[in-house]
């Protein structure tokens, strides 16, 4: 292949003055920004959902079902653009204006992302708590505890436990996930990555550069969570490999 290679053009000047570097960490401090905050979003909206998911009152049990059966089977894409076009429109008046004026674009980015999330979240955190034996809300119940309190202290504490292998393989999907914001505005990695490429035409040295980049969010996020799993497991309950 006739390829000419140039690792140097990274240090060149660009039309806004700074290097192409610069875009390039730029971008990845705008993706760890946007995944971070919307994993904050899923994680707490998603075990909500999980909690509603398993309760004895069935109207609870249909929302969560609904919201899970909705945002799981739309397009992350798709979802993003009725966010950033659709519910400005739907709105009043005023506050759709302000919506399209001055709402950053981070914070569109962030809800449609998180709420993607948290519907596969919701999903590992009902499961988490249906593998729980039945003896631990009656234990919970027999202590004095509320239905909620139950959860709070003694059924989502091992549910978490249990479930953390699967909410890692979601932490590190939110990082990938995240290329897809540039869509609504976010000058992320995937978004300077395509920037880059129009001006140089370097393409294999800054796919490269950005492949090695979401690897590493991703790995480090990886390790992250397998430290917690490892020190959070509960003995003759979970048999965890992330530690390994």
């Amino acid at each position: 292949m006739d390829y000419h290679w140039d690792w140097q053009f990274f240090f060149q000047e660009t039309d806004d003055g700074l290097k192409y570097y610069e875009w390039v960490v730029s971008g990845l401090g705008w993706t760890t920004a946007v995944s971070l905050a919307s994993l904050a979003v899923a994680l707490l909206l998603g075990s909500v959902l999980g909690v509603m998911r398993t309760t004895p009152k069935r109207w609870l049990v249909a929302v969560g079902d609904t919201y899970v059966d909705v945002f799981r089977n739309v397009p992350l894409i798709v979802q993003l653009f009725l966010w950033f076009f659709v519910v400005p429109e739907l709105v009043p008046q005023q506050m759709g204006i302000w919506m399209k004026q001055d709402l950053p674009y981070f914070v569109t980015a962030v809800v449609g992302l998180g709420l993607y999330t948290a519907a596969r979240i919701a999903e590992q955190v009902r499961s988490g708590i249906n593998s729980l034996p039945r003896g631990q809300r009656f234990a919970g119940l027999a202590l004095g505890f509320t239905e909620w309190q139950t959860y709070r202290y003694v059924r989502l504490p091992m549910a978490y436990r249990i479930v953390l292998p699967a909410l890692t393989s979601e932490a590190m999907n939110i990082f990938k996930n995240s290329a897809v914001t540039y869509a609504v505005g976010i000058l992320e990695l995937y978004f300077q990555y395509k920037q880059i490429i129009e001006k140089t035409s370097q393409v294999l040295e800054i796919t490269i550069v950005v492949t090695l980049a979401y690897f590493i969010l991703a790995f480090v996020m990886n390790r992250l969570l397998a430290f917690v799993e490892k020190r959070t497991r509960v003995p003759g309950l979970i048999t965890g490999t992330g530690g390994k």
